[in-house]
């Protein structure tokens, strides 16, 4: 049985994890209807959806396309759906209640799907027709669906072996997830071993007496971790969450012999009993006080202020690769060492206890660690770096290469997923200081800045003008090896020649910055952005023939932040691509002088920072095979041509302005800054004026003490000056 194209989802439960993936999938363009026991309980539901932090949805009017109904009148719904999700509470009774419902009423192509963290799948499918169970498998989605990537999709042994495949395929393709296959067995993979992980590290804090900060310094980014920690992430999930896990696992598993660290440490209970269960209700091991922050003191169960963290060795080895790090510390004699040995090496040692009883092999294992929970390295790639005999179980290595080691003993590598290739892993065929030029085959080629944060500086631009005019590249896609495309031009630069005095070697590398844009424009060229794509890297990526931009990315022209305007064609490329309707380009004029950055692609479409034809790549690992894609699609683009619109545009921009100022949106140097815009958006009489006017309009800027202590401000303390 094939899986049929699924446009139409009906999710059932409108909860916190069925919400979730009812705008998830609305985000994704799905014609999704929401269910819930109620009218009135799926509309306070959904509510809650609506103004949920972070937001679930890229923007808030995707809520409206999403149908609210009840099952007590409109679960016929599900029976116009090609895919019924499955999410009301975790409760196996009531859950096999309504799939017997569902049973009578769907056609038999449907998709079905249980969404559960941990219930087993076989005896929620127990009963149902055989039509049902080859068509029935369970998914456990993370929360929230639109940020975490890692799907569990539990196949029972009656699914159709092609409905997996094909699940798989359509949840990874369309719904923009990484799907490991997960066996049927008490909380999965991410939850027997995760919530053991969770548990085992507040147990271990607790018999060292270390603090939540201490914690949390070791297992934040120093163990390859995100920087939540321990501590922070517990409070994420929700104690009562951990407890629930917990309790199902305690009472699910009596046969395994290291069950019992799921009992409850003193703290949690002493938490729980008081309703202090987290980040939603802002007491849990930390506590917010406005924009303060209190930690618990383990010991005496109290809040207090968040002590700095005096560890040396988490500086004097951070920089080490993630193994010779971790190797290293488990040798030393402070509290790092301490807290590592006795939490680190059995949280591995059980990692290879669960291995073949809970998954299908030590990559699925390693996967859902690195893409669920945000680890470096999984468990089984971090005992081959730290070397198994630390774990006191020498054997051979679990990864070889590109191959890993199965349970029967023999060597494989997984099936290839070039969808999902990083740049970093394609051919190197050349390198300059500041980039990297690789071959994605098909006569493709990428140019990957490398700098810190792809932070563009003249080097950058020297480098890239090469590149582009002398080395005979013409198809190619411009991204960065960093975690973003760019936060923009070099600040410590201006900084340096601003207090210099040296001006004109500033219009000397904004002259330069604009010719490699218009260089840029003479080749057939994708920018494939994520992380952060700002000021001069929105520059050059607007220079491009196309943006492919991941949908967590945050682009704009946020200049007056650091009091300036943008002066690589920012000013000159947002009037040529929104002249057309000048009280469109007025008000994408405003969001530049206000600096407003965007909070995802879709959001950057709206601000006018994207163009009709730019594209949202969805999937968070997809971006550089998306590009690619579309750059083999592309015909070189032409530059606008000039349209003159002086005094209406004038007029128009003063009243944007005026307006900001009067609510308070601009401060008063903000006004002049937007004096300074305008003469370039409002007053260039051409393409070539509008270039000379940015770089004249910059360097008045940069001879102004505030635009310098903004600068200072900015490169000092990383937030804007409000001056």
């Amino acid at each position: 049985m094939q899986v049929p194209v699924i446009r139409r989802v009906c999710v059932i439960g409108a909860g916190t994890m069925g919400s979730g993936i009812a705008a998830h999938l609305a985000n994704l363009g799905f014609e999704v209807s929401l269910l819930d026991a109620t009218a009135p309980s799926v509309q306070e539901a959904f509510e809650r959806a609506r103004a949920a932090r972070p937001p679930h949805f890229y923007l808030p009017d995707r809520a409206n396309e999403i149908r609210l109904g009840s099952t007590e009148s409109d679960l016929g719904w599900a029976a116009e759906a090609d895919w019924v999700c499955e999410a009301i509470v975790e409760n196996l009774e009531a859950k096999r209640a309504l799939l017997e419902q569902l049973d009578a009423i769907l056609p038999p192509e449907t998709m079905v799907s249980t969404n559960t963290s941990g219930l087993p799948i076989r005896a929620l499918a127990a009963g149902r027709s055989d039509s049902f169970r080859r068509r029935f498998l369970g998914t456990h989605f993370f929360n929230p669906p639109r940020y975490l990537k890692l799907l569990e999709l539990v196949p029972t042994a009656d699914t159709d072996p092609e409905i997996v495949e094909g699940m798989r395929s359509f949840l990874e393709d369309r719904v923009a997830r990484r799907v490991v296959l997960a066996k049927d067995t008490p909380g999965f993979i991410a939850n027997r071993f995760g919530m053991w992980s969770m548990f085992h590290a507040v147990h271990v804090a607790e018999r060292l007496h270390l603090s939540v900060e201490q914690v949390d310094a070791i297992t934040g980014a120093f163990l390859g971790r995100p920087k939540s920690g321990s501590f922070r992430l517990n409070d994420i999930v929700g104690l009562d969450v951990m407890r629930d896990i917990a309790a199902n696992l305690l009472e699910r598993c009596p046969d395994d012999p290291h069950i019992s660290t799921l009992n409850q440490p003193q703290t949690l209970t002493a938490l729980l009993a008081r309703g202090w269960i987290g980040e939603k209700v802002g007491r849990g091991y930390y506590r917010r006080e406005g924009r303060e922050l209190l930690a618990l003191d383990l010991d005496t169960v109290a809040y207090r202020d968040v002590r700095a963290v005096d560890i040396p060795s988490l500086q004097s080895l951070g920089s080490l690769p993630l193994g010779e790090r971790i190797a290293r510390a488990l040798e030393l004699r402070d509290e790092a060492g301490e807290f590592l040995r006795l939490y680190l090496i059995p949280t591995l040692q059980y990692a290879d206890y669960l291995k073949e009883e809970i998954s299908h092999s030590v990559l699925d294992f390693d996967r859902v660690m690195m893409w669920g929970f945000g680890w470096e390295m999984g468990p089984f790639a971090l005992i081959d770096a730290i070397g198994s005999e630390r774990i006191g179980r020498p054997g051979p290595p679990f990864y070889q290469g590109r191959s890993q080691r199965l349970f029967s003993g023999r060597y494989e590598e997984p099936p290839n997923q070039p969808q999902f290739a990083p740049v970093s892993s394609y051919p190197l065929v050349g390198e300059g200081e500041t980039y990297r030029l690789r071959d994605l085959g098909d006569e493709v080629l990428a140019v990957g800045l490398t700098t810190k944060m792809g932070v563009v500086s003249p080097l950058v631009v020297e480098e890239l003008t090469d590149l582009v005019e002398n080395k005979g590249i013409d198809r190619f896609i411009l991204t960065s090896e960093a975690k973003s495309f760019s936060v923009g031009f070099d600040l410590a630069y201006l900084l340096r020649h601003i207090e210099m005095g040296a001006f004109e070697d500033i219009e000397v590398a904004l002259a330069r910055l604009q010719t490699l844009g218009s260089l840029l424009e003479t080749r057939t060229c994708v920018a494939a952005v994520a992380g952060h794509c700002l000021g001069g890297g929105y520059e050059l990526a607007l220079s491009c023939s196309r943006i492919v931009a991941q949908a967590e990315t945050q682009i704009g022209l946020p200049e007056s932040k650091v009091g300036l305007l943008p002066g690589g064609r920012g000013l000159t490329l947002v009037r040529l691509y929104n002249q057309s309707n000048l009280k469109r380009l007025a008000e994408v004029a405003g969001h530049v002088v206000e600096g407003t950055v965007s909070q995802n692609a879709d959001h950057a479409r709206l601000l006018g920072y994207l163009r009709a034809d730019d594209v949202t790549c969805y999937h968070p690992d997809a971006l550089i095979s998306r590009a690619k894609w579309v750059l083999q699609r592309t015909e070189r683009g032409e530059r606008p041509a000039w349209a003159r619109s002086d005094a209406p545009l004038v007029g128009m921009l003063d009243r944007q302005f005026d307006q900001a100022y009067a609510r308070g949106r601009l401060t008063e140097y903000d006004h002049i800054i937007a004096e300074h815009m305008k003469n370039v958006i409002g007053r260039a009489t051409s393409y070539e004026d509008s270039l000379i006017r940015e770089r004249h309009e910059f360097i008045a800027l940069c001879r102004r003490p505030f635009t310098h202590a903004r600068i200072k401000h900015m490169l000092e303390t990383g937030k804007p000056l409000r001056n």
